[in-house]
């Protein structure tokens, strides 16, 4: 299930200190870069290899959320143009979850749509920034995974 949290209340929680500044930091340098895909964007879908996994609890962030990440993002997308849907898929032999900040500066989560590999489409998406978490829900990592951004369905 995909869940959607306001930005507004994770940045209170980082202004107050303890243990939320080590909390998901959408304006740090992701670990494994970033890319600009418009609509149409070929090849469809793009593959990069990533690793899934972290150390930050969501649930000691503010999100009433399984999963671990990192405190940077792990990849940043920077999408333009008009499309009917953009879908982001981790693929893992891990349980992954998946955490995104969309432009609209709402955070996006989802865990297991397909088997235990998270799934987010974003319908009539933003252009923008989309930062991308890629955790674990048991806190391991070093997973190895493919982080996956398509238009089809």
């Amino acid at each position: 299930m995909i869940k959607r949290f306001c930005a507004a209340m994770i940045a209170a929680l980082a202004l107050s200190g303890g243990t939320a500044m080590a909390c998901p930091d959408w304006s740090a340098a992701p670990h494994f870069g970033d890319i600009s895909l418009s609509a149409g964007f070929l090849p469809d879908p793009h593959v990069r290899n990533v690793t899934a996994g972290g150390t930050q609890l969501l649930t000691n962030c503010g999100f009433n959320l399984p999963g671990y990440v990192t405190s940077r993002p792990d990849f940043d997308l920077y999408w333009s143009g008009s499309s009917s849907m953009l879908t982001i898929t981790v693929t893992s032999g891990a349980d992954a979850v998946l955490l995104v900040n969309a432009p609209d500066q709402q955070f996006y989560y989802d865990d297991d749509t397909v088997g235990t590999n998270p799934s987010i489409t974003f319908y009539n998406p933003q252009p923008g920034l989309y930062d991308i978490w890629i955790g674990s829900y048991d806190g391991s990592r070093r997973n190895p995974a493919q982080l996956i951004f398509t238009e089809m369905q």
